[in-house]
C-alpha cells in the first residue's frame, strides 16, 4: 500500500461523501510532492457552553489530517454564531448575544485539545475578519450568490412553502462560512450531512475569489445513546465531554451493540476488524474506559471500569438462576449487521418463561427493567447476538434472574 493509499484510507473512514475525490487525491499527492501540508479547516458555532461526542466526529477527522502532517485550523464562528445556523430549523433562530458567544467559545478551547495537539492546530475565530468587513464589503459578498440558489436549500425551500418567515440575515450564514474558507485558503473543509449546502458555498465562493476549490468531506450524524435521534443535549442523549468518569462510562456501556460499533468507527483508529473478533460486553467496556481516558486520563479509564465490574458484573446473581433455556439455531434468526444472527429482546425475554407475553415483556424493557450481562436494556428490538455456546444473564424485573445458551 503506498502512502497515498494508507492516506486515503484513514481520511475515508467513517466518512460519508467526499466532493470531489479526484481532487483529495491529487492534493495530497502535491502535499507529499512539495512538502506542503494541506490547510485542513473545521467551524463550530459556540451556541452552547460544552461540547459532547457528537461534536467531536469531525474533530477526530481533524486528528486523522494532523496525525497525516496536515495543517489543521479549528474556526470558532463567534460571529457566524451571533447569525445562527438556519441548517435543519424550521424557524428563525434566537440569535445570540457577544457575551454568550465568547464563553461559551472559552469552554471549546478548553475541552477540544483533549484530542487535537494544541501545537500542530491554528485556533481561528472568523470574527477576525467578519468585524473588519464594511458595508461596502458585505455587499460584494452577497453579490457572489443567487436568491434563487439560496432556496434549494431543502429547510429554506420548506419554510418558504409553509409561508414561514425567513429573515434576510439567515442568507448571509452560508455566506460568511463560504467566505471563511476564503479568507482561510482552505484545501479541505469538513462538516457534517447536514452542513453540505453550507459547504458547497464554500467551493463556489472560492473560485470566485480566483482561489482553487476545496474539497468537502462531510461525515454523518453521530446517533445519541437512544441510538435513533442525533446526539443532542436538548434531547437529553448526549455523553457530554466533561461527564463525570464514572456517568461517562456508564453512558457508553447503555449503548447498543450495533452503535457500538458506529462509535468505534467515528470516534478512535482502533481495527473494526478486530473489534469485531471480541465479545460485545469486552468490546463495549474497551470503548468505554478508551473514551473516559481521552478526556480524563488514564487512570480514571481503568478506574471507571473497574468500577463498572465491581458494581454491574460483581452484583449479585444467583448459582442457580430461576431459568435456563437453551436456543436453538431455528431461535437466533433475526440477523445483527454488526454481529451476524441474534434474537430480539423481547423474544428472548418471552423464551425465558418469566413474563406472561409478549406485551409485557416489552413494556418491561422499555421500563428499564431487563437487564443483559449486567447492562440495563431498554429497547424491546434490540438484537441480543450469541455465540456457539455462549450464555447470556438475564435479569428480569428485580428477583427474577435466567440463563440463555446457544447450543445447536
Amino acid at each position: 500500500m503506498t502512502d497515498i493509499d494508507r492516506h486515503l484510507d484513514l481520511i475515508r473512514r467513517g466518512a460519508v461523501e467526499v466532493i470531489q475525490p479526484v481532487e483529495l487525491e491529487a492534493k495530497l499527492k502535491r502535499a507529499l510532492t512539495e512538502s506542503r501540508p494541506l490547510r485542513v479547516k473545521a467551524g463550530f458555532d459556540p451556541t452552547a457552553p460544552d461540547l459532547h461526542l457528537g461534536h467531536t466526529v469531525l474533530i477526530h477527522k481533524l486528528k486523522h489530517f494532523q496525525d497525516l502532517g496536515h495543517q489543521v485550523i479549528f474556526l470558532i464562528g463567534d460571529f457566524t454564531g451571533m447569525i445562527g445556523d438556519p441548517t435543519g430549523v424550521s424557524e428563525t433562530r434566537k440569535a445570540l448575544t457577544k457575551e454568550q458567544v465568547l464563553d461559551n467559545a472559552k469552554t471549546y478551547q478548553r475541552q477540544i485539545f483533549k484530542i487535537l495537539d494544541p501545537a500542530k492546530t491554528l485556533l481561528d475565530f472568523n470574527s477576525r475578519w467578519m468585524k473588519e468587513m464594511s458595508a461596502e464589503g458585505l455587499i460584494q459578498l452577497a453579490a457572489h450568490y443567487r436568491v434563487a440558489r439560496m432556496m434549494e436549500r431543502d429547510d429554506f425551500h420548506k419554510r418558504y412553502q409553509e409561508q414561514k418567515p425567513i429573515s434576510v440575515h439567515e442568507f448571509l450564514y452560508p455566506l460568511v462560512q463560504g467566505y471563511d474558507s476564503v479568507v482561510l485558503k482552505a484545501d479541505v473543509e469538513l462538516g457534517g450531512t447536514d452542513q453540505k449546502f453550507n459547504l458547497l458555498v464554500g467551493r463556489e465562493l472560492q473560485r470566485d475569489y480566483g482561489q482553487e476549490s476545496q474539497v468537502v468531506i462531510t461525515m454523518p450524524l453521530l446517533e445519541g445513546t437512544d441510538g435513533v435521534k442525533k446526539m443532542s443535549k436538548s434531547v437529553g442523549n448526549y455523553i457530554a465531554l466533561e461527564d463525570k468518569p464514572g456517568e461517562m462510562f456508564g453512558k457508553i456501556m447503555s449503548i447498543s451493540d450495533t452503535l457500538m460499533y458506529r462509535y468505534y468507527e467515528l470516534l478512535t483508529t482502533e481495527s473494526l476488524d478486530h473489534v469485531k473478533t471480541l465479545h460485545p460486553m469486552e468490546a463495549k467496556q474497551a470503548l468505554a474506559e478508551l473514551i473516559v481516558a481521552r478526556y480524563h486520563g488514564t487512570e480514571a479509564g481503568h478506574q471507571a471500569r473497574t468500577e463498572f465490574q465491581q458494581k454491574f458484573q460483581a452484583r449479585e446473581f444467583p448459582d442457580e438462576p430461576d431459568k435456563r433455556i437453551d436456543l436453538k439455531a431455528e431461535d437466533l434468526s433475526e440477523i445483527n449487521i454488526a454481529r451476524g444472527s441474534g434474537i430480539k429482546l423481547a423474544r428472548l425475554i418471552v423464551r425465558t418463561g418469566l413474563v406472561s407475553s409478549s406485551s409485557e415483556a416489552r413494556r418491561l424493557i422499555i421500563q428499564g427493567g431487563i437487564e443483559v450481562d449486567g447492562v440495563k436494556e431498554t429497547n424491546p428490538d434490540q438484537l441480543i447476538s450469541f455465540e456457539l455456546h455462549q450464555q447470556r444473564r438475564l435479569k428480569v424485573g428485580k428477583k427474577k434472574f435466567a440463563v440463555a445458551e446457544f447450543r445447536p
